[in-house]
């Protein structure tokens, strides 16, 4: 019959079928690897296979060859050659019964197991080396069974060193395959050339004792002596062979020894260079007692390393930590050169190998580490690719080790999310271009949070007589710190308090900037959560100072005169008894003087002193109440702008932005970034509207004067519209800015945007993109450049790699220092791939001072510092940024942890209710009544309830070509300042500190005496034929300008610009700014200082108006 049908489906039948007899229904049993059932096989099995018996098989022959050598060795201590038979001493010796006996036991026991190995011909097993020598050694005493006269004939039994040897490698080998662990190739190799040798002098030894005895009769000592001195080379020639015998084997001997030595030692040398560029292992015992950290990196560079070591080593906790490097590239010349010194050598280690193998995270021992750093190789072309080569990284480390912290460098926004579950996570963009736009609204910015992230203790340019760059570096050494405020001294008797009571009175009497704080049962980080916030003693404070508090010593002022050798100094000698604010950082200590605990009432209201002892008192400050007047809190609408519903503005003023709405942008161009309350625009804006230079259906504007904004533009020059760029619009455009201020956004694209960041951009207000770039002429004329404030260079990618890793700045640095020439009065902002490269930034190749900046940093490197660089005045006033410079911040995150969520809402990349953002205030000349930062700092927190962090402060400086002119402009520069600084004579306190000390014309005049001794030595008084040629450069130096002039202005008329706005001779170039972070109270204001703070949040805000200081100039930037 035919088969049924549904044999031909998807399932079996359930019932047996009976078929044709041309189909016999039988089942046929399979048995599999019945070849190990054999005898031989078996034997294999348990000689070989099986690690554990073939383990205790080759043990066992290994001492039974060891045996048999130390045998031969009491044969010939026992032996006599008198007693041998005469004229036969090498093939006759004197052996006896006992050892006889003992010999013969040895050698029937021994069983080669080696002949199991062989399949095939027997005759591979015969001519074998190994089987040669076991029957040399076996078969004579097994003959002398039978044969008693051979029983003295002399058998070379010391050949069983060279089975021993062979004996001792098979059983490491078995060892390791037992244990299922092995031991590195170099200790293999290693040990099988000390055997080797071992083996080479035992032969030649019992060679040539047993030789001599027709001869000289060398003892096995004398024999061995001249072995060690043969073969080493040394050669006394106190003992010699005698005979032809001894010496033909001393011949052979050496030729082997030739022979097999240096292939033994070339192996050697090979793995060791191999074993050099892995790195070998960290050790588990090392890793189960010692604490360590790893750092994978695509490639290293002698800056990365450095970086992560100067900033991980600076916290006392770290000192003991290992850092275990894993790369997979060859180490680099540099670096070994760096590893090789003894601070390091000890430290770090460096393994060559991937992430991505199990065997290389298991030889850095990832599973015991304290943490994984896991960094990005910024320096490639393709930086997606880069990208996600760090994810898959942080994925492999992960899944290896799942309970080791994680700390990953991520390039681009958009591939943030892939490493959320990192414990932390930078990524380099979204800081990059956050920073960049606050430098535009908020100046030196990236100076500010750079100094922030930095360890440091304060002492850079302490000993400069500069005055700016002792102030700049004591306060460089402020870091933001966190402490329990039940814990704290600082804070602790202020439970109950409010939040700006805390900062202002610990600020008042510590020196402290309290910042922001963290309530128990949140997580998140409040910045200046104002008066309404009360604070708890379960409260965590974070605040500034130059230290943290439990490295802080607390001296009263009642215990002055009893501490020797402190440098404490007083505020004020008036009755007023304001706090003493001298910080001295020195061993990791902070002594902070005190004068009371508790100031009285009435040192609340601050006056100053009248003139000529009469007249009518200048305001006083409010004080700042503990809890805040619930009566003056009042609710308020983030949806409405109240710094314009406050006044009536004029039909000009309100037609500014008087279309524009508040919300949260529709369109976010990647995953995970935080929404921000924004200014918007009620109707997205079309994409032929975005073009800046050309017209369209809607408008027929070509450039930017056509526009005719009210407000100066930011330009961003960029290489492409990266998603980064979505971070640098929403600050500028956060809902915190007053409408009236916001300014006109310009991005200068060398290609243009794709629709994707078109839809993200086109509903923020005044935001074009034009095609471009910044190495034409008329590309920078048509965007608008001499009606901006600020230019925006961004670093491009396309030159990140060069062949000379710093010449990838080149293009970048000639491009700005030839704007710097054309545009003066432009406030150019700059991003560079190397931190080093900054010193090129507005270059003056005959500046006796920039050169006496270069000598100090190189001072400041010497000593060890970590922010060397900070001196350089683009740097220092916030022009020049190098991204690098954050690294700092995820190597500090393994620290201070809440580092990262204090930076993100310092650049307003996260958004928390309740917390407050950044505010920048400037001093006019009606407001230096209030004269010290400390009266100032009372000031807001009274009034409008905003802390104040720093100072950014422009000084008036001459920078010279010469020598005679420095002298010159010196003179000149004390005439300006005693004229335009006796307003200050009258008002100044004795007591006042650097900054005030700093006008004095003496110390100015020191100051120029210091460059001029720094830039040149055994300087000659100038002669007349070298002023004739400064008066010569001058003039050479004003043609040249107004030929630049005209340069720009032709090709302005040539685009058919207007030249009004084009004026060549306004620049800042004369100037000096700088950065104070958490200056001392006493420090004395100054004409156009600008204040840092941190601005309350408008539900927040206190309406206590009249308190404001009338004349201030404010304009605001958010971090909430």
């Amino acid at each position: 019959s035919l088969l049924p049908s549904n044999l031909f489906k998807g399932r079996l039948p359930t019932v047996r079928v009976r078929t044709l007899s041309l189909f016999p229904d039988t089942t046929v049993q399979v048995e599999f690897y019945v070849n190990e059932n054999t005898f031989k096989e078996r034997l294999k099995l348990f000689f070989i296979k099986n690690q554990r018996s073939s383990l205790r098989i080759r043990l066992f022959n290994f001492a039974l060859k060891f045996l048999t050598c130390a045998l031969y060795i009491v044969r010939v201590t026992l032996d006599n050659p008198k007693e041998a038979i005469p004229g036969n001493l090498i093939f006759w010796v004197n052996r006896r019964e006992p050892v006889w006996a003992i010999q013969v036991r040895l050698d029937i026991n021994q069983i080669p197991p080696h002949e199991l190995n062989v399949d095939g011909n027997i005759w591979e097993q015969i001519f074998q080396i190994s089987f040669i020598l076991e029957m040399i050694n076996t078969v004579p005493f097994i003959i002398t069974i039978f044969w008693r006269p051979l029983r003295n004939i002399f058998v070379p039994v010391f050949l069983n060193c060279w089975l021993a040897k062979a004996a001792l490698e098979n059983m490491l080998n078995d060892f390791h395959r037992a244990i299922q662990r092995t031991h590195s190739a170099m200790f293999n190799q290693v040990f099988i050339l000390i055997c080797t040798l071992l083996c080479l002098v035992f032969t030649g030894a019992c060679g040539i004792q047993h030789l001599e005895r027709a001869g000289k009769n060398l003892s096995l000592f004398d024999a061995f002596y001249f072995c060690i001195v043969t073969f080493s080379t040394v050669g006394y020639g106190d003992v010699t062979p005698q005979i032809w015998p001894s010496q033909l084997l001393v011949v052979i001997l050496i030729c082997v020894a030739l022979v097999v030595l240096p292939l033994q030692f070339e192996e050697l040398a090979y793995l060791w260079m191999e074993s050099q560029k892995l790195g070998g292992n960290y050790s588990r015992h090392r890793a189960q007692t010692e604490k360590h950290v790893v750092l994978c990196v695509s490639s290293l560079k002698i800056d990365l390393l450095m970086d992560f070591l100067n900033e991980f080593y600076a916290h006392p906790r770290l000192q003991d930590y290992y850092v275990v490097i894993l790369c997979p590239t060859e180490i680099d010349i540099q670096v070994r050169r760096i590893l090789q010194i003894p601070l390091w050598s000890q430290r770090v280690i460096y393994l060559q190998g991937s992430a991505l193998k199990d065997q290389d995270l298991m030889r850095a021992k990832m599973d015991d580490a304290e943490a994984c750093f896991i960094l990005s190789s910024r320096n490639e072309v393709d930086r997606t690719a880069a990208d996600h080569q760090t994810i898959l990284r942080a994925w492999a480390a992960k899944d290896f080790a799942p309970n080791c912290p994680l700390y990953v460098q991520i390039l681009k926004p958009e591939n943030k999310f892939h490493v959320k579950f990192a414990d932390h996570v930078v990524c380099e963009e979204e800081f990059k271009y956050a920073m960049l736009a606050l430098n535009c609204v908020c100046p030196a910015t990236s100076t500010l949070v750079t100094l922030l992230v930095h360890t440091s203790r304060g002492q850079e340019g302490q000993l400069s007589p500069e005055q700016w760059q002792k102030m700049y570096g004591r306060c460089s050494g402020n870091e933001v710190y966190h402490i329990r405020l039940g814990d704290s001294k600082f804070f602790g008797e202020y439970d109950g308090k409010s939040f700006t009571y805390a900062s202002f009175h610990a600020h008042k009497k510590y020196g402290v900037c309290l910042i922001g704080v963290k309530k128990e049962d949140n997580k998140s980080i409040l910045l200046n959560p104002g008066p309404r916030h009360i604070m708890a003693a379960a409260d965590t404070c974070y605040y500034i100072n130059i230290t943290k508090e439990e490295n802080s010593a607390f001296i009263f002022k009642q215990e002055e005169k009893h501490s020797k050798g402190l440098p404490i100094s007083g505020l004020y000698d008036a009755p007023s008894r304001l706090p003493v604010q001298s910080i001295i950082a020195s061993m990791g200590t902070v002594a902070i003087d005190l004068q009371h605990p508790d100031p009285p009432e009435e040192s609340g209201k601050l006056t100053l002193p009248t003139e000529n002892g009469a007249g009518s008192r200048r305001p006083s400050i409010a004080p700042v109440l503990e809890i805040a007047d619930s009566s003056a809190i009042l609710p308020c609408d983030l949806l409405s702008d109240q710094s314009e519903d406050e006044t009536n503005h004029s039909d000009e003023e309100g037609s500014v932005g008087s279309d524009f709405v508040k919300g949260y942008p529709p369109n976010s161009p990647y995953i995970g970034s935080s929404p921000t309350l924004c200014h918007l625009l009620p109707q997205k804006a079309p994409f032929c509207c975005l073009r800046l230079d050309k017209g369209c259906t809607h408008n027929s504007f070509e450039d930017a004067k056509a526009y005719g904004f009210k407000n100066k533009l930011i330009i961003v020059s960029a290489e492409t519209a990266g998603n980064g760029l979505y971070n640098f619009i929403v600050p500028l455009r956060a809902y915190y800015r007053p409408r009236k201020e916001l300014n006109p956004i310009v991005l200068l694209l060398d290609y243009p945007p794709d629709n994707h960041f078109l839809e993200a951009i086109c509903c923020f207000p005044m935001v074009y993109f034009m095609a471009g770039t910044i190495d034409n002429l008329d590309n920078l004329l048509q965007c608008g450049i001499i009606y901006a404030d600020n230019l925006v260079v961004v670093d491009k990618e396309s030159t990140m790699s060069a062949e000379e890793d710093y010449m990838a700045d080149a293009k970048t640095i000639v491009n700005v220092q030839t704007m710097f020439r054309l545009f003066p009065s432009l406030s150019i902002i700059t991003e560079l791939t190397h931190p080093s490269n900054m010193r090129f930034m507005q270059f003056r190749a005959k500046d006796c001072y920039s050169l006496a900046l270069s000598k100090l940093e190189k001072i400041e490197r010497d000593k060890g510092s970590n922010l060397a660089f900070m001196f350089r005045l683009p740097f220092a006033a916030g022009r020049v940024f190098s991204i690098s410079m954050l690294d700092t911040l995820l190597y500090q995150s393994f620290v201070k942890d809440y580092m990262i969520a204090i930076t993100r809402l310092l650049l307003g990349l996260d958004t928390t209710p309740g917390s407050g953002y950044l505010c920048v205030i400037k001093i006019t000349e009606e407001d230096l009544w209030i004269r010290t930062y400390g009266r100032l700092f009372q000031k807001f927190c009274s009034s409008s309830a905003e802390i104040p962090i720093g100072i950014y402060r422009t000084e008036s400086h001459v920078f010279s070509t010469s020598e005679s002119q420095v002298s010159i402009n010196a003179e000149q520069g004390e005439e300006h300042r005693d004229r335009g600084e006796s307003w200050k004579e009258k008002t100044a306190h004795r007591n006042s500190t650097a900054s005030d000390q700093s006008e004095h014309p003496l110390l100015r005049k020191k100051s120029m005496q210091w460059a001029r001794r720094l830039s040149r030595k055994n300087v000659k008084p100038a002669s007349r034929a070298e002023r004739i040629s400064q008066q010569r450069l001058n003039l050479y130096r004003r043609s040249e300008r107004q030929e630049l002039s005209e340069l720009v202005k032709n090709r302005m008329k040539h685009l058919g610009l207007p030249t009004v706005g084009y004026d060549e001779m306004n620049d800042h170039q004369n100037t000096l700014s700088y950065v104070l972070i958490n200056p001392p109270p006493d420090t004395m204001l100054e004409l156009n200082d600008i204040l840092l703070g941190m601005s309350t949040n408008s539900n927040h805000a206190l309406l206590n108006m009249q308190n404001l200081p009338s004349k201030m100039e404010s304009s605001c930037m958010v971090l909430s």
